[in-house]
């Protein structure tokens, strides 16, 4: 049974205070599906610098990201426009579209990924050679994955209200990759080499029956070095205490790696577990706005939790921009529920059971009857997600009387239908579309969604204003690049150690040492 509420207190002032801003990736793809290998599109800016339009991991991985917005509608919109340009500006100068899957389109050899470049300044230069570590560590394959992350706020939250939604999210994550997970298939040049448990479908296509998200599965990121960090997610002490520990303890492979490779050249920021706070893996994060150079540790040590940013939700390449409203109203739902319900404080045990959750319901999770661990016993996923969903439905209700309108719970309600009958889920509907129209290929499929959405977006209606605030956009961010790189005058070898420093984590190595023991 579900716990009672810890925090009922939502009245529609408070809700009406949520915020909440997108982050997407994409790769740029070519019309046969491969992988664009060209530099980032000099029309789209600096990918440093620029407000909405970056890359990822690749130099082929674009980012798309919006500002904070009070409106689930309005974030959505910003979100289409920015894609607008984006898209606008690849057919400007030739064939490139965005590939609208989370799992990637047909790679080339793993050192032919391009990884993000960002000029010639001491953080542009860190910020490339990051990747670099990145690929020495894990492989450029997995980090070309791409998704969804969720930015989200409510007022009168402080440290302990955030941590206990945290701690509750990931207890209930499995329902998220559930309904929303789109990525039961995936091309075979991206596992290949490794070993794996996908099943082969047709051709290259290998795929898991019953599979959700293979992105947030063991296909994704995993790491053999970052499974041995306990994170906590008790306190922001303890969270901080974790990851100040991982981004200072030396790892052996990474330490016989070094931070030069024979010949002088950089080939990652440090050896230890992590290299910056970003290279932690999770499905949720503590967030705060940094100031200029600061450490995202030290910023939450100083400053506090200023949001969350929900991590696992894969592409829909059936919708345009790769998320559509009824989701992202359903994640405020979810959110609040996280946030209102007894969060008791997680333990080793209970965090080994949610890893377990988390790849079974990525692997299996539309496999009929399928169990998940909770306590230490068995519970029909089915079961435990409409408890769930039952749960949301006076959330939903609430967040309808503040804005006036009943979307919310018709985007429950789709919840509850979908814990009904999987044929709905985005997963189950990927699998049926490759099927009935593209011989059960991967590539076939997501190449021909990928060129309606491109001929969608690039149908929509643009003002002369709309390519104006655009292109100026773009030619300020590459200003900015040039002052940046006009004021740098420390050697970058002495502007890496001192941005890797323990001594800009905000504690003490001591204390820091003294917290985790505790």
């Amino acid at each position: 049974m579900s716990l009672p509420p810890v925090t009922p207190n939502l009245t529609s002032e408070r809700l009406l205070g949520i915020r909440r801003g997108i982050e997407k990736e994409s790769l740029r793809a070519l019309p046969d599906g491969m992988l664009a290998l060209t530099p980032h599109p000099v029309a789209l800016g600096s990918a440093l610098t620029h407000p909405h339009i970056t890359t990822d991991y690749s130099e082929s991985q674009l980012e798309l990201i919006t500002g904070v917005h009070s409106g689930v509608q309005a974030c959505l919109d910003e979100l289409t426009e920015v894609h607008q340009y984006t898209c606008r500006s690849l057919n400007d100068a030739g064939e490139e579209m965005l590939w609208v899957s989370s799992m990637p389109c047909s790679l080339p050899t793993d050192e032919t990924i391009p990884l993000g470049r960002y000029g010639s300044s001491n953080i542009g230069r860190a910020k490339s050679v990051y990747r670099m570590g990145l690929g020495h560590r894990y492989g450029r394959r997995m980090q070309t994955i791409s998704g969804i992350h969720y930015n989200w706020s409510l007022p009168g939250v402080d440290n302990e209200g955030y941590f206990a939604l945290i701690r509750n999210f990931r207890r209930h994550a499995f329902l998220l990759l559930y309904l929303f997970g789109a990525s039961p298939a995936v091309c075979g040049s991206f596992v290949e080499g490794r070993a794996h448990e996908l099943q082969t479908l047709a051709g290259k296509t290998l795929y898991m029956p019953h599979g959700t998200s293979l992105r947030m599965g063991r296909l994704g990121y995993q790491s053999e070095a970052q499974a041995s960090l306990a994170v906590s997610y008790n306190s922001l002490e303890g969270y901080a205490a974790s990851l100040h520990d991982a981004l200072t303890r030396p790892w052996p492979a990474y330490e016989a790696l070094g931070v030069l490779n024979p010949g002088g050249d950089y080939i990652q920021l440090a050896t230890s577990l992590l290299q910056i706070e970003n290279e932690f893996y999770g499905t949720i994060r503590p967030k705060r706005t940094i100031f200029q150079g600061e450490r995202p540790l030290h910023a939450l040590r100083e400053r506090g939790v200023e949001y969350v940013e929900v991590r696992l939700m894969d592409l829909d390449p059936f919708e345009p921009v790769g998320i559509r409203a009824q989701t992202l109203r359903f994640l405020d739902v979810f959110l609040l529920h996280c946030l209102t319900s007894a969060s008791p404080p997680d333990t080793p045990q209970e965090i080994t059971e949610l890893a377990h959750n988390q790849h079974l319901t990525a692997a299996r999770g539309r496999e009929p009857g399928l169990q998940l661990m909770r306590g230490g016993r068995a519970v029909a996923l089915r079961d435990w997600g409409l408890e769930l969903v039952r749960a949301c439905e006076p959330i939903a209700r609430a967040l309808d009387a503040a804005h006036g309108s009943s979307d919310y719970s018709a985007a429950v309600a789709a919840a509850r239908g979908a814990l009904d009958d999987p044929s709905r889920l985005p997963s189950a509907r990927v699998l049926a579309a490759m099927a009935a129209e593209h011989d059960n290929s991967f590539l076939r499929f997501v190449r021909a969604r990928s060129q309606q959405t491109r001929q969608d977006l690039l149908a929509r209606p643009w003002t002369p204003q709309q390519q104006v605030k655009y292109e100026l956009m773009a030619r300020q961010s590459v200003e900015a690049q040039r002052a940046i790189e006009a004021a740098d005058t420390m050697p970058f070898e002495i502007f890496r150690q001192q941005y890797v420093s323990a001594a800009r984590l905000g504690l003490s190595a001591r204390a820091a040492s003294q917290a985790v023991a505790a």
